[in-house]
């Protein structure tokens, strides 16, 4: 009760700090609609690449948690593609209460089915910890750190989407404990080094995993 009193103060929080205290939208709303745009559409030309990684960084954030979250939505009363899909458009405001609702539970039943071999696959985590680091070369070496100080600075679309991609690095471990439950994976090493090193440390984690086990007996 206390994690799930706590997750949803974090929500409530930080909603509450986006819309009323973070930096103000600039004076000009076309160029932060434009900015949004440009983002979303791919044309990223012109464009600062570390705000343009950090965009990036943040869909495959999404993308790992999803490694976990569709084999944990398995065994959850509440579905959880609806939170999926939301946070896909809000980042961690449309993943939080998922987080929130979701009971602790370490055990899997039933067959994979072809998603969830693929979220299982450690193929999946070496593409996305490739993406990652081919990212994280191109904005060290072509970003422009103070102009993404000044956007953090006066955007609120910078300044969300900066601390969202940090929080959503703070909160894997709500998720880790349980998966590493459900592979026999009993090494407290491992969970401590997957929570400490943000981004990276859950990326070699999906890497590394074994195999989530599986019975041939479908769901109820």
């Amino acid at each position: 009760m206390g994690r799930k009193i706590a997750l949803w103060l974090l929500w409530a929080g930080f909603v509450t700090y986006i819309l009323l205290l973070a930096p103000p939208i600039e004076q000009d709303g076309q160029k932060l609609a434009q900015l949004a745009q440009e983002l979303a559409t791919g044309a990223w030309a012109g464009l600062n690449p570390i705000i343009l990684v950090l965009f990036n960084l943040v869909g495959i954030v999404l993308l790992t948690y999803s490694c976990l979250l569709f084999i944990d939505g398995r065994m959850q009363r509440v579905p959880v593609w609806p939170f999926v899909v939301a946070s896909v458009a809000t980042g961690v405001i449309g993943l939080l209460p998922y987080l929130a609702l979701r009971e602790t539970n370490q055990e899997f039943s039933g067959p994979k089915d072809i998603l969830l071999n693929i979220l299982d696959s450690r193929w999946a985590g070496m593409i996305l910890s490739l993406s990652t680091v081919g990212l994280l070369i191109y904005g060290l070496a072509a970003g422009d750190w103070g102009d993404f100080v000044y956007q953090f600075q006066t955007s609120r679309f910078v300044h969300g989407m900066s601390l969202a991609f940090c929080l959503l690095c703070l909160l894997f471990p709500t998720l880790l404990g349980d998966d590493m439950a459900r592979r026999k994976l009993n090494k407290p090493q491992v969970f401590w080094f997957v929570a400490l090193v943000p981004l990276l440390g859950p990326l070699a984690y999906l890497c590394l995993r074994p195999p989530l086990p599986e019975s041939t007996t479908a769901l109820s």
